[in-house]
């Protein structure tokens, strides 16, 4: 309840919330906030401007580009948050089992973990690809293959920290259940962790999933998705930038928001962080 109260009082936590959310509404509604289909040609209207019956206009297929953008919201976010929260959810329970019973169990999971991280991260994911075939469905089940080993290790790490102190002894000495301790002495204390790596990890998925989109290993046409609007955008991108700055602008503000939220949010785990991060902002300002 603290970490909340000082995540509230946030107000760039607050906005990034905010945006979070609307980006969130936007690709659940999208079908009701926008008269046009994602997938809609129209040769004899391509590369309008900007007007009231298309607000940023259209691409070189003659398709609205706001609801391109609007559609796009749903594998370029919406998907990584579902992939997300399945490699949490593995890896939580993975690092819970590893760091409360420690042991044989703790040595076969850790070194499971060691053998997943001992690849980089976007190789493996394209490997993956590669072996699945591009497709929405492929890059989900990329992202939690290779996602849940770190989650785990972090999570371990963080459970290890807890299962020695007072409380949980004296719940053990009373009969409690394994299963009892961890989720009333143990989870509410790992939450701030677990939300903290869940909410960094977020931004290096979703310009991820742009990047593989981008360069044609990602979502595939006519699929809307940001990366793939500006994949599409490269040949006119001198005559047409509006192509490219519109995805490329949504990118970057859902990212900025997601790292306003992680920053928050350690913040808030942390007072003295945020006391340290305000004395080397001024050291910077007197330094510039």
């Amino acid at each position: 309840m603290v970490v909340l109260q000082r995540l509230w009082q946030d107000r760039g936590a607050k906005i990034a919330l905010f945006i979070i959310g609307l980006y969130l509404l936007l690709g659940i509604c999208a079908p009701l906030i926008t008269p046009y289909t994602p997938t809609a040609v129209n040769i004899q209207n391509k590369f309008a401007g900007m007007s009231f019956a298309h607000w940023l206009g259209t691409d070189h297929l003659g398709r609205d580009i706001l609801t391109r953008l609007i559609y796009a919201i749903r594998p370029s976010l919406m998907l990584v948050l579902a992939s997300l929260l399945c490699a949490v959810v593995i890896g939580m329970i993975l690092g819970f089992i590893a760091g409360y019973f420690g042991r044989w169990i703790d040595t076969i999971l850790m070194r499971a973990c060691d053998v997943m991280l001992s690849f980089p991260t976007y190789v493996m994911t394209l490997a993956l690809i590669g072996v699945l075939g591009i497709g929405l469905e492929s890059i989900f089940v990329a992202f939690i293959i290779t996602r849940w080993a770190w989650f785990c290790r972090i999570i371990r790490t963080s459970v290890m920290q807890y299962r020695d102190s007072d409380d949980v002894k004296f719940a053990r000495a009373i009969g409690l259940s394994h299963t009892r301790i961890i989720m009333t002495h143990i989870l509410p204390l790992t939450l701030a962790d677990i939300a903290v790596i869940s909410s960094s990890s977020m931004v290096s998925m979703i310009l991820q999933i742009s990047g593989f989109s981008f360069i044609g290993l990602g979502v595939k046409a006519p699929t809307a998705e940001w990366g793939m609007m500006m994949n599409e955008a490269r040949k006119v991108m001198f005559s047409h930038p509006e192509l490219m700055f519109a995805p490329g602008i949504a990118i970057i503000i859902i990212v900025l928001a997601f790292n306003f939220l992680s920053d928050a949010i350690q913040i808030a785990v942390d007072p003295k962080l945020s006391q340290q991060q305000v004395r080397q902002r001024v050291k910077r300002g007197v330094m510039s």
